[in-house]
């Protein structure tokens, strides 16, 4: 049994996002920022970080993006989320996983032009492929999310980040990503600040 623990638009999103690819059975519990549900003693009793995501496999906790994606996309091979028996392509997820959650991810605390730096490697890195790792995987997935926000919140000038805006419209186009969108909006986003 799976039990998530999200807040809509938060980090939380790509595990959202993989849950729907999978297809697989499970029990959603949205989290309220707003309501200060992440540190309430009953969920600090779950996660004593009080972040999310956290995903609940049989009663046992797991935590971080990278970490929960990569368990999804193993546990549940029949989804494709990460190319099998190729560690070449294994380190790449891992890699883009890294940069999304070390550089990426905290560049908003760090004023615009640091912003605008980062992620104009990122763009690079991506170049014109499809997808991060050639095939779609749980690094598109993570780095939709974020690049998610940052559209929705600095929203760019277009051309600034052409392919990363080209990956975020194919990524908009598949169903899991349109659901997961569609079920947080109608929950609200109260992302922090």
């Amino acid at each position: 049994m799976l039990t998530f623990y999200f807040a809509p638009g938060s980090s939380s999103m790509a595990v959202h996002i993989a849950l729907h690819e999978i297809g697989t059975p499970f029990d959603a519990r949205p989290m309220s920022f707003a309501r200060r549900e992440l540190r309430t003693p009953e969920f600090l009793a779950i996660n004593p970080e009080g972040k999310v995501p956290t995903l609940l496999i049989d009663g046992r906790r797991l935590t971080e993006v990278a970490a929960i994606l990569f368990y999804l996309a193993k546990r549940f091979p029949a989804a494709s989320l990460l190319p099998e028996n190729d560690l070449e392509a294994e380190a790449q997820a891992i890699s883009w996983m890294s940069f999304i959650a070390a550089t990426l991810h905290p560049a908003r605390t760090m004023g615009i032009d640091h912003v605008m730096k980062v992620w104009t490697l990122a763009d690079q890195r991506l170049g014109d492929r499809e997808w991060a790792l050639g095939r779609y995987s749980i690094a598109d997935i993570h780095l939709f999310r974020l690049y998610w926000r940052l559209a929705n919140s600095l929203k760019p000038a277009p051309g600034t980040f052409p392919n990363l805006s080209a990956h975020h419209q194919r990524m908009m186009e598949r169903p899991a990503v349109r659901r997961t969108c569609e079920i947080e909006a109608a929950i609200g986003y109260e992302l922090p600040a």
